[in-house]
């Protein structure tokens, strides 16, 4: 995944902890429509991992 997806998602999960979901809708969005089959397939991995970090803060950031 690149770094900016990555962030993008991270930024995103950020946001929706903070109430901020329109916002974390139009950060995540962009780069998952422009994923190509490789990436989508690590965002999909990363978010099934990740999802927690969407209701709280993660351990170690």
């Amino acid at each position: 995944m690149r770094p900016s997806t990555l962030h993008a998602l991270q930024h995103a999960a950020e946001l929706t902890r903070a109430g901020r979901f329109v916002e974390a809708m139009a950060t995540a969005e962009p780069v998952i429509l422009a994923a190509d089959p490789d990436e989508s397939q690590e965002i999909a991995q990363w978010l099934t991992e990740h999802a927690d970090d969407f209701v709280r803060k993660p351990e170690g950031r």
